[in-house]
This record gives structure tokens, sequence and C-alpha cells, in this order.
């Protein structure tokens, strides 16, 4: 995340007006209720402007349907401003600029620098007195201790319920191959050396192999096998590490290079996005992936019209020294209101809607009419609403109480399960990762295609984080 405070703090105000006391023209009703019609004035609709991430519409047109089925539920008529790429760089621009929104999607990193420099509106007054967002069959007590801050603070809240990343398989190539799920880290070079040379979808070609990534996004089930985890580590004293910069790391970077030299790793890991790497998962030429537990649901069902025995599979990682597997739970993603917003009450109309069973329906299934329909209370997709697979935002809502009413996608409670079962926790960024990570990420790479032994690669890593005061 970025971390230069200068210019942070923004003026968020909307220009619009809210709420007046409306009444009937209807001279009959006037006078039931005492309002004459001459003095009566027109109601001002209550408005917001809001800038997201990924609640919305899945495409611009879409997204106009979106805000209008926002205004349908709740009266309030919400401009969606959802940028098409680079989010982090259009938030704080527009902070810094002093651009007017009531409502803003963030993830915690992005809240911890906003929360730093007094941009965001203090919430626990305003959440104390929703009986909704107060309520801890809504949101579970213990995950608002995920956002909060020195004293107690609240500056935000809960966009979805998140889950974690982890290892994905492809089930079915393990089932042909007759493998077992892994649990060491040997166990896991045997599963993905299947891969790579048995041959696992059955064309006769030398086309597949074990694992890839999207660089390092995400290696923590295999750094679990050293106890090892990503991103920064901050003791009782205050004092920065960072494990992957440390000698702990070194056999998982040589596992790494191992996989590397004989082809079993995708030679093009360090430099895929994300898009790159599910494609190759999505069209047989590797069999394991390390991406998030949502994405198990989406894969089959993506699959499931044209390779009905395509099975994906989310499995934990490797069992650590310590016999406990290590694996990251997503940063929340939050909404959050800033300091001088005029509409912060009609902000919170709208989060307590979010967190109602409407609000959840159209978070995860999305419009209706575009994305499903309702017979009979029977909930069916459209075609449509099956490419966007049930995720309008929050594909798992925080309420425990809303039960999806089609259900969801094959193999992704499963997942979730894996993340949950295993205690899988969030990570520590702090404003200075941004520049950590650029060095970590350059030896880490070195290491783990065998340029630079791995030794050498995490000692000189170690040495440029501390020469940048990165770590202490």
């Amino acid at each position: 995340m970025f971390n230069k405070k200068a210019g942070m703090i923004a003026a968020v105000v909307l220009s619009t007006s809210i709420l007046a006391t409306a009444c009937s023209a209807n001279t009959d009703k006037t006078a039931a209720t005492n309002v004459s019609s001459e003095t009566a004035k027109p109601a001002k609709q209550e408005t917001l402007r809001i800038l997201s991430g990924v609640a919305g519409g899945k495409t611009p047109e879409e997204n106009v349907l979106f805000e209008k089925e926002v205004e349908r539920l709740t009266g309030i008529k919400v401009t969606i401003e959802k940028p098409a790429a680079d989010y982090d760089k259009k938030l704080y621009a527009a902070i810094s600029a002093g651009e007017k929104y009531d409502l803003i999607y963030m993830g915690k990193g992005n809240m911890d620098v906003l929360v730093d420099q007094g941009a965001l509106m203090p919430l626990n007054d305003k959440i104390k007195a929703s009986k909704i967002l107060s309520d801890p069959t809504v949101i579970p007590t213990k995950e608002w201790d995920m956002i909060t801050y020195k004293n107690g603070q609240i500056f935000s809240v809960f966009n979805k319920s998140e889950g974690g990343t982890l290892p994905t398989v492809r089930q079915d190539w393990m089932d042909k191959l007759k493998l077992q799920q892994p649990k060491s880290l040997e166990d896991f070079y045997q599963v993905l050396k299947a891969f790579k040379e048995k041959d696992p979808d059955g064309n006769g070609k030398d086309d597949t192999y074990g694992l890839s990534t999207a660089g390092l996004y995400d290696i923590q089930g295999f750094m679990s096998a050293a106890g090892v985890k990503y991103k920064y580590v901050i003791d009782a004293s205050g004092k920065r590490s960072i494990p992957y910069a440390t000698e702990a790391a070194v056999p998982i970077y040589e596992w790494f290079a191992k996989l590397y030299k004989e082809g079993i790793l995708d030679p093009n890991f360090a430099t895929n996005d994300s898009a790159k790497m599910r494609e190759l998962f999505l069209t047989n030429r590797v069999g394991m992936v390390t991406y998030w537990d949502a994405w198990v649901g989406l894969f089959n069902n993506m699959k499931k019209t044209d390779d009905p025995n395509f099975k994906a599979k989310a499995i934990a990682g490797a069992v650590g020294p310590d016999g406990k597997i290590m694996l990251r739970r997503g940063d929340p993603s939050v909404w959050g209101i800033p300091v001088n917003a005029e509409h912060a009450d009609t902000a919170m109309k709208f989060l307590e809607f979010w967190h109602s069973e409407k609000g959840n329906i159209l978070s995860t299934l999305g419009i209706e009419g575009d994305d499903y329909t309702v017979k009979d209370g029977k909930y069916t997709l459209t075609d449509e609403g099956v490419k966007h697979g049930m995720d309008h935002g929050a594909p798992f809502p925080n309420n425990t109480n809303f039960k999806n009413p089609i259900g969801t996608l094959p193999g992704a409670i499963e997942g979730r399960q894996v993340i949950f079962d295993n205690h899988a926790t969030i990570e520590n960024s702090t404003k200075d990762w941004p520049s950590a990570e650029k060095i970590v990420t350059n030896y880490a790479f070195q290491a783990m295609m065998g340029k630079l032994p791995a030794a050498d690669a995490v000692k000189k890593m170690n040495d440029e984080l501390k020469a940048a005061k990165l770590i202490d």
C-alpha cells in the first residue's frame, strides 16, 4: 500500500441535500394527516456516491442496473463508481484530491493508511446504535477484532466474509493417477512430479506442469512446511521481521528451485498474472495452483458443461514443524465513511441493507430479472447469472443467518472449511510493505529459479531490507 502521508486527508462531502418531509398531493390524505397541500414540499431523495472495487455490476452496463436495483430495494439513489483498473491508486488519488464520496470500499491495508491519516470517520457509536450491525448473528463478535484499532476504535463495516488462499488441485487427476492428498513437502513433490510425468490429461503429450503460481501469490501453503509466514511479523517489543527473508525459508526456496529445474513448476510462474494461472488450470495444463478458496467453486462451475469430469478441490498446505498448517486468510474488505461525508446516516442505512437478506441476495446472486428469476418462491440463475458466479461483491456474506437460495458452487464450502479448520490468519502489511515487497520478490524469484543459491538470496534480501530500514 502507499506510504505517502501528504495529502491523504480529504474532505469528502457530497453536495446534494438529504431527506425532507414528504406529503401526498391527495387532498383526502392531506386532510387526514393535517398537512396543507399548499405548504407541503416534495421529498428530496436520499443519495449516495460510492467508490467500489468489487461491489456492483459485472460490466458497466450491468452496474447501471445494479444502481437501479439498490434504489428499488432501499429508496436510496446511488452512484457506484468502479474503476476498471488500479483501484488502490484511484482510491488514494480521490481522497488526496478531495473528491466527494459517501462510502469507499477498501482492503485492510488501505484502511491502515487512511486511519493513520485521520481520513475515516469512527463508527463505533453508529454500529452500536444499529440493531442489524450490532447483532452478533449478522456479524460475529470475534470478526470485529480484525478491524479494531487502538482504544477500541472501529472505522469501517465489513463488505463480506473473507476466505483465504490455499493449494487447489485437479482432484480428477489425483483420482486417475491414484494419488493421496499430500501432507509433507515431499508428498507435494511426488504429486506434482506425477502431474508432470504421467500424462494426467491423457493426450499422450508431455505438456503438463505440476504447479503454477502468479508470482509469490500465494506460496504460503508450501512455506507452511517451515512455519514461515508472509509479510511482516512484529513482536511484543515492536521489532519487525519478514520471515521470507530469514534462514528458515531457505529449504522452501530450494524446494522450488528443484521443481523449476525439473520442469515441474510452470516456467512462467514469476511473470504470470492470476488470469494466466487460472487459464492453465482450466485448460488442462497444470494440476495445482495457489489461489482463493472461492475459486474452487468457480473453477468447477466454469467447466461443468464442457468437461463434466473436471473436479477442482481445495487442499491444506504442508504440515509445519509444530504439526500445524499455516495458511493465509484474506485481509478484511470493508466499507468506510470519509470524515466529512454529509450523508453518513444514509451510508449507514446502505450498510444495514447490505447485511440484510435482501442485500445479501443482491451481493451474491445479483439483480432480479438480469442475474436470476423467482417463480413460486424458487430462485433460478439466468445465463448471465451463471456467468457471474453468484458474486456481485460478497459471494459469502458475513450474515450467519443468510442461506443462499440457490446453494453454493461445488467445492466452495469445502474450500472455506479448509481455511477455517486450519485457523488461517491475516497478514500484517504495514505501510512499509510495498517497498519491502520489491526486495523480497526480487531475491525470492532468483532463489526459486536457481539463479542464486537460496542461502545467498536470503542473505542479500535480509541485508537490503535492513539497509533500507524496512526490518529491525
